[in-house]
């Protein structure tokens, strides 16, 4: 084996941009009921770099989520990692070494590793998967998928999930501007709804758990308007979100409930994550009433501005439709997002290194023809 890995505590995580592979989420996710494991990974740069010397040694950090899926098996999740990316030739050559060394630190009933890659879609960078208005219209098959990164692999172990569960596309701001600058490059209609909101006396502020109840009422009238009523998150994980303490972690991430008012009722609010150098639109919601204020907007703009104050140099708006068609369900959420600026990410969602063959196809059956599995 090239690489290797060892275990290490999970307070000792190091920092990094991607708050789900820090200790805080390690935290969050053990509330839940899941059992993390924190790793130290050293592989030689060749093997994330082919054209790079073998004698140089990289290593990272690596969060892995445990979790039961009966009395009998689990299933390994790493959520949005591992963080560093390597050459697109060599991402299936990496996961496979990654997963093989991981695989003897793991419980002899875990069926696979379900590696949430945060990578950049290799499909993304190819001006054929765009159309003629430079929209991106997704990766090839899964075949075609499986059979490029697979490439180069001893097994040809690594299969594309048929679902993702961290968003897989999302948008990207640059925060090192100033105020007047990151105006400048929203649309117009967004930047006028802004200052709007601010004219119209809309405040947004940071609060804790006791505004929790008016976070879960805002949220249900969100889904309940957008015909949601599936996958949706519980008091006591919002509550495990905001409370989880982080002082005494170096990966220290924040998180803050930002909430718009207007002569005391709350029009709009969301969780705006900390970590490192991005700040990231983790969950919002919205009332239905007063709209024409345009609090959304006063929220995700006071998200930016705090973010720019904690040393953030990057802002994620966490999840939107892969392109302008209209007819996607997630649509509405691209025209918000995108309308602040900033640059369209897509990445390569989720995929699995199943360790154990007969049970993994039992498991991709269930979630072919079932609820599918949700870890995040």
């Amino acid at each position: 084996m090239h690489c290797s890995v060892e275990p290490k505590e999970i307070e000792a995580i190091q920092e990094s941009n991607i708050a789900q592979q820090t200790a805080f989420w390690a935290r969050v996710k053990h509330h839940q009921g899941m059992k993390p494991f924190a790793f130290k990974y050293k592989a030689p740069n060749d093997l994330l770099y082919p054209d790079t010397s073998r004698s140089k040694l990289f290593q990272d950090d690596l969060l892995v989520l445990l979790q039961a899926i009966d009395d009998k098996h689990s299933v390994a999740y790493v959520p949005y990692g591992p963080e560093i990316e390597p050459d697109a030739e060599n991402h299936g050559v990496f996961l496979e070494e990654l997963s093989e060394v991981l695989r003897s630190h793991l419980p002899k009933n875990c069926i696979l590793i379900r590696f949430d890659l945060p990578w950049e879609n290799q499909w993304s960078k190819e001006e054929d998967y765009y159309d003629e208005n430079g929209h991106w219209m997704g990766p090839p098959t899964v075949r075609n998928q499986e059979y490029r990164l697979n490439f180069k692999t001893n097994e040809w172990n690594l299969v594309k999930c048929q679902s993702n569960i961290l968003p897989t596309n999302t948008i990207f701001l640059d925060l090192n501007h100033s105020s007047e600058k990151l105006l400048g490059k929203m649309k117009p209609k967004t930047r006028y709804n802004v200052k709007l909101s601010q004219r119209k006396g809309v405040r947004v502020q940071s609060y804790g758990l006791d505004k929790i109840d008016i976070w879960l009422e805002l949220y249900q009238q969100t889904a309940s308007r957008n015909g949601i009523n599936y996958g949706l998150q519980d008091a006591e994980y919002f509550r495990s979100v905001l409370a989880t303490p982080t002082d005494d972690l170096p990966s220290q991430v924040e998180v803050q409930l930002l909430m718009a008012d207007r002569d005391g009722e709350y029009l709009a609010a969301m969780f705006l994550m900390l970590s490192a150098k991005r700040g990231t639109y983790l969950y919002g919601a919205s009332s239905d009433n007063q709209r024409n204020l345009m609090a959304t907007y006063a929220v995700q703009w006071e998200a930016m501005r705090r973010a720019q104050a904690y040393g953030c140099l990057e802002y994620d708006m966490f999840g939107a439709a892969p392109n302008g068609n209209p007819g996607h369900p997630m649509h509405g959420l691209y025209r918000f997002k995108t309308g602040f600026g900033g640059k369209m990410f897509h990445s390569m969602g989720c995929w699995d290194y199943p360790l154990d063959h007969e049970q993994y196809a039992i498991f991709a059956a269930v979630e072919t023809n079932g609820p599918k599995y949700h870890v995040n």
